[in-house]
């Protein structure tokens, strides 16, 4: 049997995952490195993604509290070595400790889109009309 290439991640590959965003999450929470721009920000990380041969980890983090995004995540990125050389306390059973990516989080801004869509007149407007036409149906 042959696996679809469009298929989700597999259960190795989300428990990984999962396991590498906790001691990331851990080694940010701590301060060890040693970076103005990382030193000023409260860095939440959402999710881990491995890939196949889980070699490599794109981490999604979100920068709290700062303007320039960007800094954060460019910095964390010049730190991924560092990073990765501290993280690898935790995840000894690995047989390779991953390589690090770092990436903006944008689902939280998806999020607030779609509730202002759905908030919006218009929206309301139809949601209240197909209301009504299952009120008349029911009648």
């Amino acid at each position: 049997m042959s696996r679809q290439s469009t298929a989700g991640p597999s259960q190795r590959m989300l428990r990984v995952g999962e396991q590498v965003r906790h001691a990331l999450s851990e080694t940010l929470q701590r301060g060890e490195i040693v970076d103005p721009v990382i030193e000023n920000a409260v860095v939440s990380v959402s999710e881990v993604r491995m890939s196949p041969d889980l070699k490599i980890a794109t981490a999604f983090v979100s920068p709290l509290g700062v303007v320039d995004t960007d800094a954060v995540v460019g910095a964390l990125n010049r730190h991924a070595k560092f990073i990765r050389g501290r993280v690898s306390g935790a995840l000894r059973q690995m047989k390779y400790m991953p390589e690090f990516r770092f990436r903006l989080d944008t689902s939280f801004d998806n999020f607030a889109k779609i509730n202002e869509l759905l908030k919006s007149p218009e929206v309301a407007r139809d949601l209240d009309d197909r209301n009504k036409n299952n009120d008349k149906d029911e009648e």
